[in-house]
């Protein structure tokens, strides 16, 4: 079985080219023009053990809003795809990862069901074209796009890139456990039968 996708999404404001294998070992390269977030991008692989290609061209110019979210948007895209019907998975996953003064915590339900609580009292500011603000914008798109149910919170801390960078791997490390296939599950873990409609 190959849980992969390749998605492509272009607008008036950025055109998004993402491959995605969920059985990967985080390679790939990451190139959205935004310097952060492709860092971010390259841990979410590593720690996901995701195959990873993304190439994003987006209004810089009018700050990176548009380019994060779209990613994002794509990234979901591409998950809720190489999910196919979801038989297998283990479906839940949850983590919890200190980076120095920083701390987050992760819980994903691959639910069929867009929802996203994210808490974090991060510094104003930008660190490599990244506003700390587009965290929330990047993770609400893709769990919209790929239908989860996430709870993302950071826990502690006082330095921004400490802090939305524990964010992505404990996000990387819930969303490992939740795609993984239960070898005591053959079909879809749901009472409904369904995790895709």
């Amino acid at each position: 079985m190959t849980r992969s996708a390749e998605i492509t999404r272009k607008t008036g404001e950025t055109d998004v080219s993402l491959t995605l294998g969920l059985d990967g070992s985080g390679a790939g390269t990451r190139s959205t023009g935004v310097g952060f977030l492709d860092h971010m991008l390259d841990l979410l692989a590593r720690h996901g053990r995701l195959g990873l290609k993304v190439e994003a061209k987006g209004d810089l110019e009018t700050g990176a809003h548009h380019t994060v979210e779209d990613v994002g948007i794509v990234f979901g895209q591409a998950l809720d795809e190489a999910l196919g019907n979801r038989a297998g998975i283990r479906r839940y996953g949850s983590a919890l990862v200190p980076m120095d003064e920083a701390r987050a915590s992760c819980a994903i339900d691959i639910s069929g069901r867009p929802f996203t609580a994210f808490e974090a009292d991060l510094p104003p500011g930008s660190t490599g074209g990244f506003e700390h603000e587009l965290t929330e914008e990047f993770f609400r798109a893709l769990a919209n796009a790929a239908k989860l149910t996430l709870h993302l919170r950071v826990e502690a801390g006082s330095n921004a890139h400490h802090m939305i960078e524990a964010a992505f791997k404990a996000f990387a490390r819930a969303l490992r456990v939740a795609v993984s296939i239960d070898p005591e599950e053959s079909g879809v873990p749901s009472t409904k039968g369904t995790l895709s409609e």
